[in-house]
């Protein structure tokens, strides 16, 4: 970012470090963030892209997972507050009529340092979860590829993907239940995570730690594949209207990536809202109507608060993404070079 070894940056260059980092090429500066696209804002992960021959038999691939891993839990750290208030809306949301109500409710009740309750159990779940899932992808790819050496199709990608996703979801999911508990909790009703965890255990028993897992494994399919159809139709759509091109530019495939992210987003988001208001049940006490079922929880929400509350929580959700993937980015880039892995 100081080419120049200048005391100070400037605006300009840390502009230019974020927009040409490692290149002035857009097309170098794609490849080379390549494998930074798996990096988790927080709402299903996705199965990071294809590593190279080479990065897999010299072993850098695990150097990159790590980086990415580290950029994870920088940048959830940094959008925490956004993320406890997007739980609030999702399990409180009809006490409080703005963003701005919520994040004074929670600043009176326990100051600063409360916006950050449950951030370390996120931070920690991060790393186990994009090993498993990244050793989980490979195996099923050579298991769908045999002894041919071919590239998957989209369908065959959904299905390793999704099933990866499932499998690294079902090894942490205690981890999302503490999480969001320790999120809600009021000053003084825990000690520390460890006390949560004991605490849970002792008063709801084990299957408290899987309440709500059904909704969140059924989230990860309608995710992966809306964002993977929609992705192709767009990019197939490009293809037909510019046929002077034998690929869409970078800009083209960057857009087609952003939309298709959102699409999955806002269509598997319901889904997400109802497993975070089941996990907190215990807090809520919300039982009535056949609210302790996905389908029955489903149900009341429409009748009591319209599709709209379906969606409660979105607004933070959405404005956490920006931030989240700069820091992804720049914290990615810092830590992958850090681990002696260049650009390609």
């Amino acid at each position: 970012m100081n080419k120049d070894d200048f005391p100070t940056i400037s605006f300009n260059k840390r502009r230019d470090y974020l927009l040409f980092l490692p290149s002035s090429e857009l097309g170098d500066l794609m490849r080379s963030w390549r494998h930074a696209t798996f990096l988790d804002i927080g709402e299903n992960p996705l199965v990071p892209e294809d590593f190279t021959r080479k990065e897999m038999q010299t072993g850098i691939w695990w150097r990159l997972l790590v980086a990415g891993a580290i950029a994870g839990g920088v940048s959830r750290t940094c959008t925490a507050p956004l993320d406890r208030i997007k739980v609030f809306f999702q399990v409180r949301g009809g006490e409080y009529s703005s963003i701005g109500i919520c994040l004074r409710h929670m600043l009176k009740e326990g100051g600063v340092v409360s916006l950050w309750r449950g951030n370390g159990v996120n931070v920690l779940k991060i790393a186990p979860e994009t090993a498993i899932k990244f050793a989980t992808y490979e195996k099923l790819k050579s298991l769908i590829r045999g002894d041919l050496e071919r590239e998957l199709q989209m369908h065959e990608r959904f299905l390793a993907g999704s099933i990866a996703g499932g499998i690294a979801q079902s090894s942490i999911y205690p981890l999302e239940v503490l999480k969001t508990r320790l999120a809600l909790r009021k000053t003084g009703q825990y000690k520390s995570a460890w006390d949560a965890a004991c605490k849970i255990y002792r008063i709801e028993g084990l299957r408290s730690f899987y309440k709500g897992y059904l909704p969140n494994l059924l989230g990860i399919i309608p995710y992966a594949g809306i964002e993977l159809a929609i992705y192709e139709t767009l990019k197939e759509s490009y293809t037909a209207r510019h046929p002077e091109l034998n690929e869409p530019g970078p800009m083209a495939l960057l857009g087609c990536g952003t939309t298709s992210s959102s699409c999955g987003q806002i269509l598997s988001y319901p889904l997400a809202l109802i497993r975070t208001r089941l996990q907190a049940q215990a807090i809520t006490s919300d039982h009535t109507q056949g609210a302790g079922t996905m389908i029955g929880l489903f149900k009341t929400i429409v009748k009591r608060e319209g599709v709209a509350g379906l969606y409660r929580g979105i607004t933070p959700n959405f404005m956490k993404v920006a931030p989240a993937v700069s820091i992804s980015y720049v914290v990615y880039e810092y830590s992958r070079r850090r681990l002696g892995v260049r650009a390609s």
